[in-house]
Parts: structure tokens; sequence; C-alpha cells
């Protein structure tokens, strides 16, 4: 079963306006990762889609997806996948992978239908492509890792870049996963922005009772959102994006837009924020 949302773009002088349902109407997703099902979100941001595939006993294939306006949904577009689950396979063009619990598999554009089947739990995120990437699965040992942050600011952590130019190469898709040290619940301060990129953030690794406040808006005029276990926050390009949890949590973040640069980001002051 293929089911879709649709996500329209807003400005910031409207988002202003809006209450916490108006927020996460537009803003938030959940519900995303249910057996036997593919849930997708399309945002007009950047054109990204995101979603959910949990193949559970059966096998599901993603092709057709009418937002996407082509016959098959990688006909102009690439597909960046994360197993949050247990190992699971997915097919291409007929290779199969085997996809572990936080690898990441690449699809480049022009790949055809998409099989998964498995116990596994598959967070999936599309972008518009001008060229074909090489297919390829990266483990979890092959990613680049940054440590970051201290105990003492409560924000030790390191970030895993799977798609990424020193790691592997993509058309316009940028993706990895941040995760944090026992005790560490911040990320990131001083906050930035990125008005050439857009950026969705998955989170993940989190208890029943356990929360993440996402900070959203513009710098003189934040907002926030609460965040669940496998929630999804799109934060368009005008927006911070950061966030504070109740214990340590992991996230996905993936990013599309002008450039491929991670460290392409405009900073914060601490004292600007409101």
């Amino acid at each position: 079963m293929l089911n879709v949302q649709t996500r329209y773009a807003i400005d910031p002088e409207t988002a202003k306006t809006l209450d916490t349902q108006g927020l996460r109407n537009h803003f938030h997703a959940d519900g995303l990762f249910q057996d036997g099902q593919i849930n997708l979100v399309y945002t007009h941001y950047d054109r990204l889609i995101m979603g959910g595939v949990v193949p559970g006993s059966g096998i599901l294939v993603l092709d057709h997806v009418k937002e996407a306006g082509t016959p098959t949904l990688l006909e102009r577009r690439e597909l960046g996948i994360l197993n949050i689950g247990d190992a699971g396979t997915v097919s291409v063009a007929g290779t199969i992978y085997e996809v572990g619990r936080g690898d990441v598999l690449y699809i480049g554009m022009g790949s055809g239908p998409v099989s998964f089947s498995g116990p596994a739990r598959f967070y999936v995120l599309s972008a518009p492509a001008h060229r074909t990437c090489p297919t390829r699965l990266i483990k979890v040992e092959d990613a680049r890792r940054v440590e970051l942050g201290s105990a003492e600011t409560s924000n030790k952590r390191v970030i895993l870049q799977f798609l990424h130019p020193e790691v592997a190469e993509s058309c316009q898709l940028l993706m990895g996963y941040t995760q944090f040290a026992p005790g560490s619940v911040w990320n990131t301060m001083p906050a930035h922005l990125h008005d050439r990129r857009m950026e969705a953030y998955l989170y993940f690794e989190l208890g029943p009772d356990q929360r993440v406040f996402h900070f959203m808006g513009q710098p003189e005029e934040t907002r926030h959102l609460v965040m669940a276990n496998e929630d999804v926050v799109i934060s368009p390009p005008w927006s911070i994006h950061c966030g504070a949890g109740t214990g340590a949590y992991t996230f996905c973040w993936a990013m599309a837009g002008d450039n491929v640069d991670f460290t392409d980001m405009d900073m914060v002051a601490m004292g600007d924020l409101r």
C-alpha cells in the first residue's frame, strides 16, 4: 500500500500566524512507519520526498509516485535509504543489497523500481537529480565520523556522514545521522541557517515517553514542535533547525538544494535568538 501526503511551501510571514496545530500540519509528520505500507511526504521545499517503508512479512515495491510526474519515481530522481530496524534487503535493477541497521543505501537516477523485504524499517529520502551517480551501499563502518561537543555543554555527539562528497557521490542529496552520548541532548547551538538548502530531520531511538523539542522559525521569531519517536520535521530554508531532548537520541538529517557543501551554514549568534 502506497500513501502520499503533500506539504506546500509557505513563507515565514505566514508561518508566524500559525498556532501549534497549524505548524504541525505544515512541518510535522508522524505515523510513517506502518507494517506493510509505504508512507511518503512530498514537500514543495526543493521537492524532497521522505517516508517510511516497512515490508513486514511481504515485499513492497516503490515505483510510480503520481506526485513526481514521471512513469517511475527514479526516472528523474535519486534515493537514499536508511535502515532503522532489523536487517532487511533492497533489490535494485537486479541486484540485491543486504542493508543492516544503521546502513545507508544510495540509489542513482534511472534505476527503476525498488523492492523492499525483511524485518527492517526503511527511511527513504528522494530528491530531484540531473545526473546519475553510482548506486552504493554504505555500511556504518564506512561512514565519515565527526565527533563534536562535550558533556559539559550537554551536546557530546558524533555525526555520521553517508551521502557526503568525502564518502559517497550523490547529485543533490546530502544524508547522514547524528547520535548523542548519554547525558547530552542539545543540537545544534549556536543555531544556523542555510537559505540555499532545505532540510528534514527524522528523530528516532527515543523511548515511548521521551520527546525532543525541535526549534524552528526565523532567528527573531522562533517556535517549537514536540517530536516523538520516528517523527519527521520539515525545515524550510528560512528556518533555524535545532533541538533539545529529554534524553539522548538520534536523528537523521537530509538536505537538498543548491549545493552539497555540508559546511555551508550561516551561523546565528545566541544573542540574536528570540
